[in-house]
């Protein structure tokens, strides 16, 4: 064994390398490694022919792999045996009006550690950033859903005006409207709607957060007119896109997702 396996494969206890894969999976099956995962598993992290790895497909659980060959012109990773098998998570949405790339960058990173099952950019009439690179949000919904554990890879959908989004509005779906204008207590509005979920139907849920300069008052009324709209106050203090994504996911999983399980 090379000096360079042998140093890989003490650091893998360590290092619980976790990759997403899109190939089915079964026991015994040769994976061909796309390009980010070559760059990832051999530049980044140095690892080896040999180094074992977990991998998920999003379908078929987690799996426990090992690298057979790795170069820069390609490598596969050989399929042991699962681990964890699949669990589906919440039916929740993040619903957003696009910000600077940076700053989006963190919203898709923390709503995939905070279980969304898809992100969707709302255009809206005070929007500031209408362009959005859907390929970068999906490296890091994929390098975020790699992190912390999850099974799934969330999905990324197209942009979609604001009153489109209202027209087509999914009647089966609730949408929790966080409302810089008011609305009830976020914790008080999420407890309510926990009294009465049907333990046989898991709640579908969407989180909408606005712009910068906040929503006009005709999307707002537009909004509030769905029957299935939630309309939310997140506190006495103005608070930045992401933060007010990362604190509505946080209390929705609290109160109705799978922090209380």
């Amino acid at each position: 064994m090379s000096k360079r396996a042998a140093e890989s494969q003490k650091r893998e206890p360590a290092a619980r390398v976790r990759l997403f894969l899109e190939a089915p999976f079964e026991a015994g099956a040769l994976v061909l490694l796309p390009p980010r995962a070559l760059h990832h598993l051999g530049t980044v992290l140095r690892l080896a022919a040999g180094a074992s790895l977990l991998v998920f497909n999003g379908r078929d659980g987690e799996w426990r792999a090992r690298i057979e060959r790795l170069s820069r012109k390609g490598g596969t990773v050989r399929l042991e045996r699962q681990v964890r098998p699949q669990l589906e998570g919440a039916d929740l949405r993040l619903l957003f009006a696009p910000v600077k790339r940076s700053r989006l960058d963190l919203v898709a990173e923390k709503a995939t550690e905070l279980g969304v099952a898809a992100l969707g950019p709302v255009l809206t009439a005070r929007t500031n950033a209408e362009r959005v690179n859907l390929e970068r949000l999906r490296h890091h919904v994929v390098g975020a859903a790699e992190q912390c554990g999850r099974l799934t890879v969330p999905g990324v959908l197209e942009p979609v005006r604001l009153e489109d989004l209202v027209s087509r509005w999914d009647a089966e779906r609730r949408l929790l409207f966080c409302d810089e204008a008011g609305g009830a207590p976020i914790g008080e509005a999420l407890r309510r709607e926990a009294a009465g979920i049907d333990a046989a139907r898991p709640p579908r849920w969407a989180v909408l957060i606005g712009p910068e300069g906040g929503f006009a008052s005709e999307e707002r009324a537009a909004l509030r007119r769905l029957p299935q709209c939630l309309p939310v106050s997140l506190g006495p203090r103005l608070l930045r896109a992401e933060t007010a994504a990362i604190a509505a996911l946080s209390l929705w999983q609290a109160l109705l997702g799978d922090w209380h399980r």
